[in-house]
């Protein structure tokens, strides 16, 4: 970003867009090479997953409409059980491992692209072997932050749980006031989810380019989305229904369209997979874009000397960075 401290907080949506695409189109070779070793796994394991999981379903359907079936206490009924049970076993394996892998995948891609993205701002020299070898030693500090916002997001969950069963129970009314109440109840959830989420985002930014991680990362997420609220809601919520809308496309042309021919399946799963992977990289990269536009509302000093060590001494032992306030 060649724009100074001052103008970066005036960016709008329109603005964050095109500093993102300036950024990764004039550094292509090294966005594509994060591209090809991480994001590219990131989306085959995303895509794949819904495959698979209609694979694993249609078939545990179909079983369990033949155990229907079959007279129970018979040794077939009994054989039939017991491989359906194996297949949710399966099933629930499968979904661990999914989890865990996109997981992975997912926050030393936001890492790469986060440490990549700021050494472009502050002029630093990026390969990357430097890329590789700052992701080894950083992730830690993601994982940190993450594990404080699962316990905030199973928190929220547990919570709007209680409070949905409270209420619907508490109040004796119709099917249609039920029904109101539950979507009122829906709005507020999805607003604090997504807020949440805004700030998972920043945290994890947070968590690498300054000494703070976890629930202090989260503090210090919060802060900085205050007054740049709705930009970073409108830019969160136009990514999240482009991977939804993409998704959906996925499984309709290519997971369900069996009325088509396989080479046009396999056309799309692979316009899919592209789409998502430049999904992902801009949406990382507007994250990032996102974060020095909050810290500059604030006005909070970007000292691109202090980011520039904070960088170069991930290479080596780990130092606080340097904060000022203008």
């Amino acid at each position: 970003m060649d724009k100074e401290q001052e103008e970066i907080q005036f960016l709008g949506i329109f603005d964050i867009y095109k500093e993102a695409y300036k950024i990764i189109f004039s550094w292509r070779k090294i966005f594509s090479q994060i591209t090809l070793t991480l994001i590219l796994p990131l989306s085959l394991i995303s895509l794949a997953h819904i495959q698979v999981s209609e694979l694993l379903f249609r078939r545990m359907n179909r079983n369990e409409i033949i155990l229907d079936k079959t007279k129970a206490g018979t040794p077939k009924y009994k054989k039939l059980s017991d491989h359906i049970s194996s297949e949710w076993t399966s099933f629930w394996l499968f979904k661990a491992a999914y989890f865990t892998f996109l997981l992975i995948f997912f926050l030393l891609s936001m890492l790469a692209v986060v440490y990549t993205v700021t050494s472009i701002y502050t002029g630093c020299e990026v390969t990357f072997k430097k890329i590789l070898s700052v992701v080894q030693k950083v992730w830690k500090r993601l994982m940190v932050t993450f594990l404080w916002v699962f316990i905030a997001f199973f928190a929220y969950n547990t919570l709007a749980l209680i409070v949905l069963f409270a209420t619907l129970y508490s109040i004796n009314s119709t099917y249609n006031a039920d029904l109101v109440i539950g979507i009122i109840l829906l709005v507020i959830y999805l607003v604090g989810f997504v807020y949440l989420s805004l700030v998972w985002q920043l945290a994890s930014v947070v968590s690498v380019l300054e000494d703070v991680r976890g629930i202090e990362a989260m503090k210090k997420s919060k802060t900085l989305i205050e007054g740049k609220m709705w930009v970073a809601i409108l830019v969160f919520s136009k990514h999240i229904i482009s991977v939804f809308l993409l998704q959906f496309a996925f499984q309709n042309l290519v997971v369900h369209g069996h009325y088509k021919k396989k080479v046009d399946r396999v056309g799309y799963a692979i316009i899919c997979l592209l789409v998502l992977l430049k999904l992902i990289l801009f949406g990382l990269v507007i994250q990032t874009i996102l974060y020095f536009v909050c810290k500059s509302y604030h006005h909070e000093n970007i000292d691109k000397l202090a980011l520039s060590d904070h960088l170069e001494v991930y290479l080596g032992d780990y130092v606080p960075l340097i904060k000022a306030d203008v």
